[in-house]
Order: C-alpha cells, then structure tokens, then sequence
C-alpha cells in the first residue's frame, strides 16, 4: 500500500468535504466533541498519570471520530457508540501507537535538553504555565537550536501520527508500517497539506474573532476533514480481476 500523489487544490476539497460531514449532523459533533475535550481534561487532571494516559488512548479515541465519518458517509447515522468503536477491534494496536507517541515526545524532549534547552523543556512539562512573563523569555533565550530541533523533530512525529490510526484500523498496518506510510502521505503530498494548513490558519482566524465561537463549529471539522483526507490518500484497494481467467470460466462447459 502507498499514499496517493494528489494536487494541490485537494486540500480545499478536504475541508469542503468536511464541512459536509459536520452539516450531517452538527449538534452531535459539538456533543461527541465536548465529551471528548472533558474527559481528556478530567483525565489530564490526574497527577502524574494522567497526562501520558491521554497520550497513549488519543488514537482509541480519534478512531471513534472516524467511525463517525464512516458511517455518516455510508448513509448512516452519527452515534454517540461510535467513541468506543477504538475500544472494540484494535485496541491494543491503537495503544501502542499511543505508546510510542508518547516515548516519542520524551526522547525529542531529551534531545532538546541536550541541544541547551532544558529550562524551557522544563517549562513545556510542566502542567502549569509560568505567570511570569520573564521566565518564558530567560528559558528561549539562547536555545535557538533546541527550539529548531524540537519543531523539526515533533513535526516529522505528528506528520507519522496523523494517518497512523487509520490505517491500523481502517487498512490492518502494523502500527510502525502506519507511521511510515503516514509520514510518506505528506511528504509525497506537500502541495495538498500546504492548501490544507493554510486554509485552516486562515479559518483558525476567523473563529477565534467572534468570542472563540467559530471554533464550535471549525473544531469538528478539524476531524471530519482529517478522515476526508486519508479517504483519498488511502483509498480502499479494489480487487483486481484477472481477465483471462474470467474468459476461461465462462469458456468452460462445467460452468
């Protein structure tokens, strides 16, 4: 399996076809949404264990999004179910892509620790943020190449992360096999996912004008666009049909 070379312009369609699935049922996309948001906070909350526990069951969790998009695209209705449809089949599959997301962040944390920027990885891990406005700039100044690596390192690990439970669930790859094939997405597709990010930069704005309320409904479509794309990066694989074979059933007797 290999990831569609798509045009450019198909970033937008993503969106579009996004907006679509959201305007199926809106109300219960705020709903599944919020849920969502809550839980992740309440766990979260938890110390100690609760902030790599939202890291290891993210991709559970983002697999009853996408079943919600399926099942809205096969005609059928979005069901507050669908959240633990990750819980069901390829669980432990799901996990561990959480799982090496997680050890993922720890070492890219070492390696900008080493790079220089340890005060500011301090401040990155930590569960609350600093009021004072001085320590943020005293932890960057100086760590440019910390600050470099970090970008570059957390963007090729969200770049594998983001098809990852897709096709371990939709497609059956190994969850290693589905980072590789997910970082092979973007880079195969840079024209498609530069349309796509600035177009949510310019929607990004655009929510956040009115009170934050636009992104009620930008949020949602954060995830119905997401499914849209891995739709046309990693199309289902029709059977192929071997013609001469066909002739030769319809050309013996006994058939």
């Amino acid at each position: 399996m290999e990831p569609q070379r798509l045009e450019a312009n198909q970033g937008w369609q993503w969106i579009k076809r996004g907006y679509a699935l959201f305007m199926q049922a809106p109300l219960l996309w705020i709903v599944l949404l919020a849920i969502c948001f809550l839980t992740a906070a309440g766990i979260s909350a938890v110390p100690v264990l609760g902030e790599p526990l939202v890291s290891l069951l993210m991709p559970v969790v983002i697999i009853g999004l996408m079943v919600g998009c399926r099942s809205l695209e096969q005609g059928d209705e979005l069901e507050l179910a669908h959240l633990f449809s990750g819980f069901q089949q390829h669980t432990s599959q799901l996990i561990t892509l959480g799982g090496i997301a997680l050890v993922g962040q720890y070492l890219i944390f070492g390696v900008m620790m080493m790079a220089g920027g340890a005060a500011l990885v301090e401040i990155l891990m930590s569960s609350e943020a600093p009021g004072d406005p001085e320590v943020i700039r005293a932890a960057v100044t100086g760590t440019g190449t910390a600050v470099l690596l970090g970008i570059a390192l957390f963007g090729a690990l969200l770049m594998s992360m983001q098809f990852a439970p897709m096709l371990v669930f939709f497609r059956n790859v190994p969850p290693v096999a589905a980072m590789k094939l997910s970082l092979r997405a973007f880079t195969r597709n840079v024209g498609p996912m530069f349309v796509y990010g600035m177009s949510f930069m310019l929607l990004a704005i655009l929510a956040s004008m009115p009170m934050m309320l636009g992104w009620l409904i930008l949020m949602p479509i954060v995830f119905t666009s997401l499914y849209a794309s891995f739709c046309d990066l990693f199309p289902v694989e029709q059977p192929v049909v071997n013609v001469a074979d066909d002739v030769a059933d319809h050309d013996d007797p006994a058939s």
